[in-house]
């Protein structure tokens, strides 16, 4: 299925998040140089260098409303969807290069928690824009753009992403709890079964 890549500032973006302004950025994207592009997809959740500019403490204060949170990024190159993950809270995205987002809703999934991935959405989000991706909104690793590269910086609450200390049992949405703070749906052609994810993304493996 072809993908119509839209804009953060179209209508259509709405639902699933908002563009966030008026909060500094340039000492984050600064930190962001020596962050590596590999030619697979890291994350890095925690960045102590980031976490520790005033531009960081806006974002705590304000964008979190004086939650404690953590910065991190995720860098490489992708143009897959494979799966999906959604938060009990917002995160923000801010774009260091140019990068598309696939979003879904999580009211849209079934009642076992599967998700039918014609209903993805793609947005751009060009280099030095931050957004906010609300709670329900479905997201995962961002794409590149005409098969680059791209580096994204990641806020979310503290511990978001780490290990689980408690192991969920494997039904209801319990099963798609895949790291603290983190519900995961992946396709079956993703690889993540391996790890444990729940395989519920039906349909195409998405790509742009």
């Amino acid at each position: 299925m072809a993908l119509t890549i839209k804009s953060v500032e179209d209508r259509d973006f709405r639902k699933y998040g908002r563009i966030v302004k008026g909060y500094g950025i340039a000492q984050l994207l600064q930190a962001m140089e020596s962050t590596p592009v590999p030619e697979d997809v890291i994350y890095t959740a925690s960045v102590r260098e980031m976490e520790d500019t005033a531009d960081a403490a806006g974002f705590r204060d304000f964008v979190f409303g004086g939650m404690p949170i953590q910065i991190g990024f995720c860098n490489g190159h992708n143009n897959m969807l494979n799966a999906l993950e959604y938060h009990r809270n917002s995160e923000i995205n801010i774009a260091v290069t140019d990068m598309v987002l696939l979003l879904g809703m999580q009211q849209d999934m079934e009642d076992d928690f599967t998700y039918d991935s014609a209903k993805v959405e793609a947005f751009l989000v060009p280099a030095g824009t931050a957004v906010e991706l609300y709670g329900t909104t479905l997201h995962y690793a961002p794409c590149g753009v005409d098969g680059k590269g791209f580096k994204g910086i990641v806020i979310l609450p503290e511990g978001t992403n780490t290990e689980l200390e408690a192991v969920p049992e494997k039904n209801g949405e319990d099963a798609l709890l895949f790291a603290k703070n983190k519900w995961l749906v992946a396709h079956q052609e993703s690889g993540l079964e391996a790890d444990g994810a729940f395989i519920g993304l039906k349909g195409e493996n998405l790509s742009i």
